[in-house]
């Protein structure tokens, strides 16, 4: 069985010395200083690693929070120096690595031109994009040529979390509680999946998809939680909202998820009954997440043989154009 895992990130020293400062620095706080070298490490350590855990193939996306809340000129140069940098990793290790576009969003014209150049002379296999650009988000029509280009390639959108726009914090997680409780609850406990899955949701309510059908779009987490709350949103949705579709289908034909650092069967559960094997695709959310741990996961969850290859190996190949 081929493992290959789509949410495995990476950064560059310009990424480090500019909007990636902030997470070397919290990686030092936190006791995890060795952080920063593991998202730099392109190659023997990180490809050793992955050889441990049963890891074939890591699909790279520059690391949160992506250039998306820089301005368009810095977002420009760190996105095409990040592919630059990232496409000579995959060229070394061609049957070990594949790759996520960065897209500059801060000025969406050029990236949908920086998607089509690193797919067409790279061969990159989608984009990763870090939630909302400045509290804007991919429903704005700013952002159609992105879409319009992604589905023009046949590539995904993997959308990855990032912290909600500073008033959606004040408003909403700030607390009678400490400033670290705060932080937490808006980030990686609570925040960042629920402004994910809403983003998810924003997009197939503007009819991104009755505009491009065969545009995908992968989220992480096992879903953001969106498969819990999906029986209800389309009970509610489908009664007010007019799409060419009814609401559920886009989140079973438009719509992947993977793993990414959720190693929990009932979750697991969950997500399989609403949106069916096919959807669903294995990640680690190296280095944030074990690979150990998330290939153990895979190991023993308790579908059938076929279906974990389907998850491990086949899903990802289709959808990403992997060639075994």
């Amino acid at each position: 069985m081929r493992t290959i895992a789509l949410e495995e990130h990476f950064a560059t020293p310009a990424f480090l010395a500019g909007p990636g400062r902030t997470t070397a620095e919290q990686a030092r706080a936190a006791g995890v200083g060795h952080l920063p070298e593991m998202l730099a490490d392109l190659g023997d350590e990180r490809i050793a690693a992955m050889d441990r855990a049963g890891i074939d193939v890591q699909v790279l996306s520059l690391t949160a929070p992506g250039v998306e809340q820089s301005d368009p000129a810095e977002a420009v140069a760190l996105a095409r120096d990040a592919n630059d940098q990232v496409a000579a990793a995959v060229r070394r290790h061609p049957d070990r690595f594949a790759a996520f576009a960065t897209l500059p969003t801060p000025a969406p014209e050029s990236a949908a031109d920086e998607l089509d150049r690193v797919v067409r002379e790279y061969g990159f296999v989608g984009a990763m994009i870090n939630g909302h650009t400045r509290g804007r988000y991919l429903d704005d029509e700013c952002f159609r040529p992105i879409l319009a280009r992604a589905a023009e390639l046949g590539v995904p959108i993997y959308l990855h979390p990032t912290p909600p726009p500073q008033a959606v914090i004040e408003a909403s997680y700030l607390g009678n509680y400490p400033a670290e409780v705060a932080q937490a609850f808006a980030t990686s406990a609570w925040g960042w999946h629920i402004e994910t899955a809403t983003h998810a949701l924003r997009i197939v309510l503007s009819g991104a998809f009755d505009r491009f059908p065969d545009l995908q779009l992968v989220v992480g987490h096992m879903g953001e939680g969106l498969s819990f709350m999906l029986p209800r949103f389309e009970q509610v949705m489908s009664r007010v909202v007019r799409l060419e579709r009814p609401i559920g289908e886009y989140f079973r034909t438009n719509l992947h998820y993977t793993f990414a650092a959720f190693n929990w069967t009932p979750t697991f559960l969950n997500l399989l009954f609403e949106v069916g094997v096919e959807r669903i695709l294995f990640a680690t959310d190296h280095p944030y997440g074990s690979m150990d741990t998330a290939r153990a996961f895979l190991d023993r969850l308790p579908v059938a043989p076929a279906d974990r290859e389907r998850i491990a190996q086949h899903n990802a190949e289709q959808l990403l154009g992997l060639v075994p």
